[in-house]
């Protein structure tokens, strides 16, 4: 009878220890993160507005299209807060006729800062930065002409885990690319884009 007794005690003894580790194991499982090097592509639609003027007349004109490229960043989460920085490269198809002339921009990139609130698997953000472009004028019977425009950029987005290394985005960014003068003619362009995209994390 005792040493029944003793072997159904340490049985229990046995099963709650077990039990206890497997809660444990549980407890200190690794949760999604945010944090690490991340890379993907994008694509979308942008508005790009020019405001001309010279010899004090005036113009204004939108140059739209489509828009691709590329982003890599990396990210550092802290609780629920996330921190990073981001780079992009990307390509503008909005060439116009304007004036007289081939009017548009094609390269463009940005360098900026990210700051967001991570809901496990969702990350809403927000992020601001540098941001240049490469404007051309290409009047008929003379050499194409091409100025860079540099500026800041502001927007905002939502990364979304579809598994622990591939996530979708969207985002809106709005650009101010400032102001420069080309063939004599002042020009200011700023542009609204909205994208979307697919990225890997590690």
């Amino acid at each position: 009878m005792k040493l029944t007794i003793a072997t159904t005690l340490l049985a229990l003894v046995a099963t709650t220890a077990l039990a206890a580790d497997v809660v444990q194991d549980a407890a200190v499982a690794p949760t999604f993160t945010w944090s690490g090097p991340y890379f993907g592509i994008d694509g979308g639609a942008a508005w790009l507005n020019g405001d001309f003027s010279a010899g004090g007349a005036s113009a204004s004109e939108d140059f739209n299209g489509g828009i691709f490229g590329g982003f890599a960043g990396y990210n550092f989460q802290f609780d629920n807060i996330v921190v990073g920085i981001e780079g992009n490269l990307e390509y503008n198809w909005n060439e116009e006729d304007a004036l007289g002339a081939d009017i548009g921009t094609d390269w463009a990139g940005a360098v900026r800062g990210r700051v967001g609130y991570a809901f496990d698997k969702a990350l809403i953000y927000g992020a601001a930065g540098w941001t240049a472009t490469r404007g051309f004028v290409d009047v008929p019977g003379f050499d194409k002409e091409t100025e860079t425009f540099n500026g800041y950029t502001v927007g905002a987005g939502v990364d979304f885990a579809i598994t622990n290394n591939i996530f979708a985005r969207g985002e809106y960014r709005y650009n101010d690319f400032g102001k420069k003068d080309v063939l004599g003619v002042d020009v200011d362009l700023d542009q609204n884009e909205l994208k979307f995209g697919i990225g890997v994390k590690f």
